[in-house]
């Protein structure tokens, strides 16, 4: 976020403890201001990077081209409607852009698709809509027909002008189709379809749909493979779970893909496309295992891995390879940092890639492949200095059952690291998704106000095989809550944190685990702060966008059920007389994943049981405050909780922030 620290009111006056002080206290608004520019892309010639444009005000997005000679300004920004903001682009050609439309679900959502894709010429001019559901554009008489929800799916391999879109017609949703379509002049050519929503492609360099994978509307992973022209459903391998193609090898029938070994952490592998004669490239037992960020230029192959969990490291196919001894010289020149290649050129003469970490939030570098002169093209949070950022640090425990669990610890600079005030930090999800080792504003911010923080990625978390994740389905008040009170008691017996002095703060899931933690452990926590969360399972079936969808009906099945009794024993607002704790309840009013219903509920249960709550909601906010006087406003009113009920006691005088 990218606005100026201003003044704030009184009503939300921080209490500074003398330890904060000791700190040396960073502004808030330095935690809370937005990135100005995010998910940069390369254009085929090298001559330019077109990212998404984030205004200070919160709402106002677009997208932004600069020449990379000249990062100062932009060639060509165009800001979008309120709220609304690139999801996704892709060059087609070296002078042609193509955007997928989406709109801001809140800081702590994702952009939701509007299913919209248009295009545009690199100096602004020549912009045309090629999909979705209005009819408007140039030749919007030749797509009145439109009646479809699109995404881009991928280019080729060598652009050519064209890029490849998976639609879903309105009319028959239970259907993808894959085209590849010319972004100047708008005509598209069917590739391939299949009779099931939400369907991704594996395309091979020659332009051929050889594996189409993804979620059913039941909730199960399925793959198809491409048998002349129809499909053929590959049956369910418990040695190959959530098995994934990923690309083809290069002038070969062979593919690379990914994949669950009986559900327990990963393994990336080449193989014939029927599954034979496997080579083993990379296995992790604990961690799944992703190339992501370290592929050569075209002919696209991959030439290292990365476990998804721990501290990031490389692991080179063949450490001798030229592609792998540049990578490693440059991870060499950024100490503490992982390097990934974000984007070629087309001649593979330019490479930008990105240097990020625990404490460095990202900087987006270009080398010249051939002399290697390494020039900066921009830092993603430039007001942020790594220098005073907090170390995170990865480590494993033992929960109470016996399994093995990642925790992520971030120490406060500067303190020792015995008996401190520790916040518990469940993530949202919480299905798939999973904390990591990188830069974590929530954290840092934390940290920097003198908290240990802990990070749990308990059963149910994504990064560690799909029998992990499964092993949280219809436990969400139940082993995830238990594992993420074990990660406290884990910190608690190491001397890390002081067992007087432990609150817990989380948003969407997380906010519901802030509720339920303090429920199934009490006396352990001093507070619990709740952020756009959900308290009421069953309501989920009701409210919300989640429902909207038949694969949400389905997830909500799979991994809560129906059973009443069940989500009621499992829902806070039916369990607040037990909440021992004070509470803050944060909410956007006009939330639609964590439905400002949810919030109602939560508040008249503390209310019938007589239980101590404060509030803070917003209008006009959704899943997660994105309105810069908002989100100062929040973590002013979240440290002044934390310091009220779990600082060093010695609080000062209450003053206004320069």
């Amino acid at each position: 976020m990218t606005y100026r620290f201003v003044r704030p009111m009184l009503a939300v006056l921080c209490l500074v403890s003398t330890a904060a002080v000791a700190a040396d206290l960073i502004p808030v608004a330095d935690f809370a201001r937005r990135m100005p520019l995010t998910d940069p892309s390369l254009s085929p010639d090298g001559h330019y990077v077109s990212m998404a444009y984030h205004d200070p005000d919160g709402k106002t997005h677009g997208l932004a081209i600069y020449r990379v000679e000249d990062m100062s300004k932009p060639v060509t920004l165009i800001k979008m409607p309120p709220y609304e903001m690139p999801a996704d682009m892709v060059w087609a050609s070296s002078t042609r852009l193509v955007v997928a439309r989406g709109k801001v679900d809140g800081s702590i959502g994702r952009a939701t698709y509007t299913g919209e894709l248009m295009a545009i010429d690199v100096d602004g001019k020549n912009p045309d809509y090629l999909y979705g559901f209005e009819s408007y554009g140039k030749r919007a008489a030749t797509r009145a027909l439109d009646r479809g929800w699109g995404t881009i799916e991928g280019t080729p391999v060598q652009s050519n002008g064209h890029f490849y879109m998976r639609a879903t017609d309105w009319d028959n949703q239970d259907k993808s189709t894959l085209y590849d379509v010319d972004a100047k002049t708008s005509a598209r050519k069917q590739m391939a379809d299949i009779g099931l929503a939400g369907m991704s492609f594996m395309i091979d360099p020659a332009g051929n749909t050889r594996f189409a994978f993804g979620t059913d509307d039941s909730f199960k992973w399925v793959v198809f493979r491409r048998d002349g022209n129809g499909w053929t459903k590959l049956p369910g391998n418990e040695e190959k779970q959530t098995f994934t193609p990923i690309a083809r090898v290069p002038g070969s029938d062979r593919i690379y893909a990914k994949f669950s070994p009986n559900g327990r952490g990963g393994q990336f592998v080449e193989q014939d496309e029927d599954g034979g004669n496997l080579t083993v490239i990379r296995k992790d037992d604990f961690s799944e295992v992703a190339s992501s960020g370290l592929w050569t230029p075209a002919p696209l192959r991959p030439f290292g891995t990365v476990s998804a969990t721990g501290i990031p490291k490389a692991t080179y196919i063949d450490a001798q390879a030229s592609i792998a001894k540049l990578h490693m010289a440059l991870s060499q020149k950024f100490p503490g940092n992982f390097v990934s290649f974000v984007d070629f050129s087309e001649d593979g003469g330019e490479l930008m890639f990105k240097v990020a970490g625990d404490r460095e939030p990202g900087r987006y570098m270009l080398i010249d492949t051939k002399t290697y002169k390494v020039t900066k093209l921009f830092d993603a949070v430039p007001w942020i200095d790594p220098a005073r950022m907090a170390e995170r640090r990865p480590l494993r425990f033992k929960a109470s059952d016996g399994i093995e669990l990642e925790a992520i610890l971030t120490f406060p600079k500067g303190k020792p690291e015995a008996g401190l005030p520790m916040v518990l930090l469940p993530h949202g999800g919480p299905h798939g998704v999973s904390d990591d080792w990188f830069f974590d504003e929530d954290s840092q911010f934390l940290a920097n106000r003198g908290y240990l923080v802990l990070q749990v990625n308990y059963r149910g978390s994504g990064g560690r095989g799909a029998a992990f994740e499964q092993a949280g389905y219809l436990k969400w008040g139940t082993r995830i809550q238990e594992d993420l009170i074990d990660g406290v008691k884990w910190a608690i017996a190491e001397h890390y944190a002081d067992p007087k002095r432990v609150c817990v703060f989380g948003a969407s899931f997380g906010g519901y685990s802030a509720m339920m933690t303090t429920i199934r452990a009490p006396g352990v926590f001093k507070c619990a702060v709740g952020y756009d969360g959900i308290y009421d399972l069953d309501m989920m079936y009701n409210k919300g966008d989640i429902k909207d969808r038949k694969s949400g009906r389905s997830y909500l099945t799979t991994v809560i059920g129906k059973d009443a009794a069940d989500l009621a024993a499992n829902s806070p607002d039916h369990l607040a007389d037990k909440i021992d704790v004070p509470v803050l309840l944060v909410h956007g009013e006009d939330d639609q994943r964590a439905p400002f219903a949810q919030f109602k509920a939560m508040r008249a249960a503390l209310d019938a049981a007589h239980k101590p709550y404060e509030t803070l909601t917003k209008p006009d906010e959704r899943h997660g405050f994105v309105k810069p006087a908002n989100v100062e406003e929040f973590y002013n009113r979240l440290q002044a909780f934390l310091d009220k009920h779990i600082g060093d006691g010695q609080a000062s005088t209450a003053t206004a922030a320069p």
